[in-house]
């Protein structure tokens, strides 16, 4: 069925008919420095984002000492996962003061909550909503927890096959609405891998708001998106993609990210509402009357004579006679004289 459900996330109204829904995702990238977790927060309001994202995790809960290095993480990953994400997860301690300054800079805060303490402490900041990442899709007690909270969950479904997204939406069941987002889970992700097709498929299976979470190098992905429907896009971004955590070689530098809710404004005007109309105001100054065709002159034609083919042609400007009625022209009399390359008017006959 199509999505027909609108997910409010704060008080943005998230679905078809509405604006997209643009989520700058700091992820790590704060770099453990409260002041550059304010300073993403700015960036993030300055470029028009709706929300700004971070992550709530622990490492030691997160992963097991077991767990192999990632090879995409180059020198990164020499450091075991659970000790990496240790050194790099946001001190909760900082949230509140986070969530006050986004207020301050009226943009939305939230995070990806990656256990039940977060999904309680962000619960009680008041957060519009909960971002599941796609690697949590599988852990439906997670889910559940929180979707308890009666908060909007946006689930990202990266790796996922339509029958995890069924068994995650069925374990958000008492969530105050779901949000879908088709996502490759690669960092960086190359355009090959992005599927947006693959939105319009969840729209009909589930018949929820879907969008994209985009981990391409660059702002072009996103703004297609769009165009083919995507009601909320989330796009991590940095202050300087070379700086040395995991998050910020792919990301967005505030530039990027103010050309990319730029470009998605303009994709979103572009599409108009579908009804082929004439021409627009704006047209219709110049161009309707300048720069299309209508019936001229092709020789003089002397004030009497009658009018045959061969005096005619077609050319621009579009004021005059239409060139569908030159053949109505032939055999009528000129009134006036008519100079080589007049615009024919049909009181001149």
């Amino acid at each position: 069925m199509p999505a027909t459900e609108t997910v409010m996330l704060g008080d943005r109204p998230v679905g078809p008919g509405h604006a997209c829904y643009v989520i700058a995702e700091a992820g790590a990238n704060h770099d453990r420095d409260f002041d550059v977790a304010r300073r993403l927060i700015d960036v993030a309001a300055e470029a028009g984002c709706d929300a700004v994202k971070f992550q709530t995790y622990s490492g030691r809960s997160l992963y097991s000492t077991k767990t192999p290095r990632f090879d995409y993480l180059g020198d990164l990953g020499a450091k075991p996962a659970h000790e990496l994400l240790e050194d790099l997860a946001l001190p909760r301690d900082w949230q509140p003061g986070l969530a006050e300054h986004c207020r301050d800079r009226n943009i939305a805060f939230f995070s990806s909550p990656f256990d039940r303490e977060a999904i309680d402490e962000l619960d009680a900041i008041g957060v519009p909503a909960f971002k599941i990442a796609s690697f949590e899709l599988v852990d439906l007690p997670l889910i559940a927890y929180a979707a308890s909270k009666r908060r909007p969950l946006i689930l990202s479904t990266g790796m996922a096959m339509l029958g995890e997204i069924e068994e995650a939406l069925a374990a958000a069941v008492g969530a105050d609405g779901v949000c879908l987002l088709q996502c490759a889970s690669l960092y960086p992700a190359p355009p090959s891998t992005m599927n947006l097709r693959a939105m319009d498929t969840m729209r009909t299976a589930f018949g929820v708001p879907v969008g994209l979470s985009d981990h391409t190098l660059g702002t072009h992905i996103a703004p297609a998106a769009v165009a083919m429907g995507a009601d909320l896009v989330e796009k991590h971004f940095t202050l300087d993609r070379t700086g040395t955590g995991p998050d910020h070689s792919f990301a967005a530098e505030p530039r990027e990210l103010r050309e990319l809710v730029a470009r998605i404004r303009d994709v979103e005007v572009a599409l108009g509402d579908g009804a082929k109309r004439g021409p627009s105001s704006e047209e219709a100054v110049e161009m309707y009357t300048k720069a299309r065709r209508s019936v001229v002159a092709a020789r003089a034609i002397p004030a009497g004579r009658v009018i045959t083919r061969e005096m005619l042609t077609v050319k621009r400007p579009g004021y005059g006679v239409k060139p569908k009625f030159i053949d109505v022209l032939v055999g009528r009399v000129a009134r006036i004289d008519i100079d080589e390359d007049d615009v024919v008017m049909w009181e001149m006959v």
